[in-house]
């Protein structure tokens, strides 16, 4: 089993790893800017859960196959491209048209779970992350390196909870002081757009 010391580094250097702008913070803020608190929260226990996933392709060598197959790399890439696309085209009708009638759409707890998990997922640069982050602190000697890799990926999401929960948080109350004023909304909802086209971009050139 991995020492104590070792466990509080890690989490120590996941704790960072989330706190500094990537992909999955800047879709939390997003999300939480424009939907709510609680947007953000589900939206961060589906990137949580992505994580799972992550965690499973490194220790079962799923990782290593997608790192080796440029073709499988690709297909994921640019599902998470077209993905991160269709919510960008969300958002900004959202702040074209449904905000000028008065109406928001609200989107269910599932759909913000699942925009998570497909956030998380889709981008292959994580599993490959997973795959050089995580054995830097195994040790064979400690016992099964498979569960070592589980337990590490149990804390590693343990620290995303943590950090994107507070950003859910704060941008989601950033975003309700101005839910009312359809005209910032609008702005909100456009900015979303802006940055999820940004992030499609930043993942469409993503290179292994």
């Amino acid at each position: 089993m991995i020492d104590t010391n070792t466990m509080l580094l890690f989490f120590s250097a996941a704790v960072v790893l989330a706190v500094a702008p990537g992909p999955d913070n800047l879709f939390v803020i997003a999300q939480a800017a424009q939907n709510g608190r609680k947007a953000g929260l589900f939206v961060t226990l589906g990137l949580s859960t992505g994580l799972i996933g992550h965690t499973v392709a490194v220790a079962s060598g799923l990782a290593a196959l997608v790192s080796a197959s440029s073709l499988a790399f690709t297909l994921l890439k640019y599902f998470g491209v077209f993905y991160l696309l269709y919510l960008a085209i969300q958002a900004f009708r959202a702040g074209a048209s449904t905000m000028d009638k008065g109406e928001a759409h609200v989107y269910s707890k599932g759909e913000l779970y699942r925009r998570g998990i497909v956030m998380n997922l889709t981008n292959p640069k994580v599993s490959l992350f997973f795959m050089a982050f995580l054995p830097q602190f195994t040790d064979p000697a400690r016992g099964s390196v498979t569960i070592q890799f589980f337990l590490l990926g149990g804390l590693f999401i343990m620290a995303t909870i943590l950090v994107f929960g507070v950003i859910s948080l704060l941008a989601g109350g950033v975003g309700e002081r101005y839910r009312n004023f359809p005209g910032a909304q609008r702005v909100v909802n456009r900015v979303a757009a802006a940055l999820f086209v940004g992030l499609a971009l930043r993942l469409a050139l993503t290179e292994r």
